[in-house]
């Protein structure tokens, strides 16, 4: 928390705004769209709910195809499936460790041969670095296919000039509990489509038509943010500036301190800005000498959690038959990721000897496996 928090919740308290609308709510999709330079913003329950309401707006429902990243977390997907449609997923390229244009242009043609086309593409900015969406975004308008962009971990990053989330006809962003900034638990949508949005504060609210009494005309979620949580959600927009920096200082601090040839940290494409919301880093075992597991393991037994990067949707056991387009025929680069990957301790109220702890305990575990190595 950042301190100014009970500001805005006791304000709700006070005027006993306590239900998911009131003064916070507004305030807070205001100041969002305005720090990303979207046209507006809905609040609402997870940034999961924000990508299923792209979704229904895009009219995508049984049988649809949604070509999606298949590095990033379940709930990316999970929409696609709550839907009734069908997710094809996508591999990362090296650069970005994000959706691959050239695994999504193949993905794209071999849909205009067989059919049909996806009524969406769900592009994700893994751990807070943009995706190559001038490429994405060329291709998908090629085909006439809108892109909904999935930026929960990358509030505050930015792609050649222009706020990450705002490249899609939908942006999402997530306040979970361990995002750059939190509610708790919110989301937000956002867009330029302003009519668009405003019939997902309708599907948000139950669906509710507008009549003196409660008349419901179609299916509808409750999908909105509490006044309460929209509270914190304000204070915690107000730092977001100096979590960024404070993300992007423990990443530089881990990178000046543990590159290695054996040892290569998540790239940040030219002309974008990446809030490094998670330090990720590769560890190639054959040149470093020590595993994944092994520094995992190492870090555990100090009682200081790290995990590796997140598994492939396309090697989960509930999408293990839906299909998958990799980088290339020879190459699939989630994967190589997924076994060399490893995300460290990053929380932007880590302090310094936090951060030295953490690096002491990796080079203690090469070293010890340098030595075991040398009397074998």
């Amino acid at each position: 928390m950042s301190g100014n928090e009970l500001k805005y919740i006791n304000e709700a308290f006070e005027t006993n705004w306590i239900a998911p609308l009131g003064p916070n709510v507004d305030a807070f999709e205001a100041e969002v769209a305005q720090y990303v330079g979207a046209s507006e913003a809905v609040a609402v329950s997870s940034g999961t709910a924000a990508i299923h309401l792209a979704l229904l707006l895009l009219g995508v429902g049984m049988g649809d195809k949604v070509f999606c990243s298949s590095l990033t977390f379940i709930a990316s997907a999970n929409p696609i499936i709550y839907q009734g449609a069908e997710p094809v997923f996508i591999d990362s390229e090296p650069e970005t460790w994000n959706m691959s244009p050239q695994a999504l242009e193949r993905a794209f043609c071999d849909a205009i041969k067989n059919g049909p086309l996806p009524k969406a593409v769900i592009v994700v900015n893994l751990y807070g670095q943009s995706a190559k969406m001038e490429e994405l975004s060329a291709i998908c308008n090629q085909y006439g296919v809108p892109i909904i962009e999935d930026a929960a971990e990358s509030l505050g990053a930015m792609y050649k000039g222009k706020a990450s989330g705002t490249f899609g006809k939908f942006g999402v962003f997530s306040f979970n509990g361990n995002k750059i900034i939190t509610t708790s638990g919110g989301g937000m949508l956002v867009s330029d489509d302003r009519e668009s949005l405003q019939r997902a504060r309708f599907l948000a609210t139950q669906a509710r038509d507008a009549a003196p009494h409660y008349q419901h005309s179609q299916i509808g979620f409750n999908y909105r943010l509490s006044n309460i949580l929209a509270g914190i959600g304000r204070a915690q927009l107000e730092v977001l500036d100096e979590r960024v920096a404070a993300r992007r200082a423990i990443f530089q601090r881990y990178k000046n301190e543990l590159s290695d040839p054996g040892v290569t940290f998540m790239p940040e494409l030219i002309d974008t800005f990446s809030n490094r919301w998670l330090t990720a880093l590769t560890i190639n075992e054959k040149v470093s000498g020590i595993s994944v597991t092994e520094v995992l393991d190492a870090l555990s037994e100090e009682n200081i959690e790290a995990r590796p990067v997140w598994k492939p949707l396309h090697l989960q056991p509930i999408f293990k038959e839906r299909k998958y387009y990799p980088h290339n025929e020879q190459e699939s680069v989630s994967e190589t990721l997924f076994n060399s990957g490893l995300c460290l301790p990053s929380g932007s109220n880590m302090k310094d000897e936090d951060v030295e702890t953490v690096i002491h305990h990796i080079k203690q575990t090469a070293i010890k496996r340098k030595e075991r190595a040398s009397y074998v």
